[in-house]
Formats: C-alpha cells, structure tokens, sequence
C-alpha cells in the first residue's frame, strides 16, 4: 500500500490552498497552472453530464496529497491498521 501512496505523491498533485469543499480544483489548477475558476467550471459542466464526477471528486479528495503531502485514505488505513 505504501508504494501506491508514493505513486499518487509523485504525481505532483496537491489539493490547492484555495478550499473551498476539499481544494481538489485548487490543486489541479495549481498543477496545470491555471486559474481555479477554470477548473471549476470545467468540472461544473463535467458534473452536468451523465458519469461519475462526485465519484471523482470523492476519490480525489481521498487520494491527493494536501499542502503538507498528508494523504487522507493513507491515514485512515494506518489508523485501521494500529486498532487492536
């Protein structure tokens, strides 16, 4: 498992600063270097369309590293891990 959250790492993906549901439109403007209102309106109109985005926000939200590189999915699991 620890490799995979190294791979989701090295992505260079970051949940941005600018929050405001999970900073995951922030961290992806920041990657593509673009302003966030962009890419929320992208993913606006992705959401219009039929398919899975609140999955993928959801996921992404789980999986991205935020600001200071803490994944929550690996936290999570870790905490599961150590329970007696």
């Amino acid at each position: 498992m620890e490799k995979f959250f190294s791979i989701v790492r090295g992505l260079g993906l970051r949940r941005g600063p600018q929050r405001w549901l999970g900073g995951v439109c922030g961290g992806i403007a920041a990657r593509l270097n673009v302003d966030v209102a962009y890419v929320r309106i992208a993913f606006l109109l992705f959401a219009l369309l039929p398919g899975p985005a609140f999955v993928f926000y959801l996921a992404a939200w789980a999986l991205l590293p935020d600001q200071q590189n803490a994944i929550i999915a690996q936290t999570f699991l870790e905490r599961r891990a150590n329970r007696p």
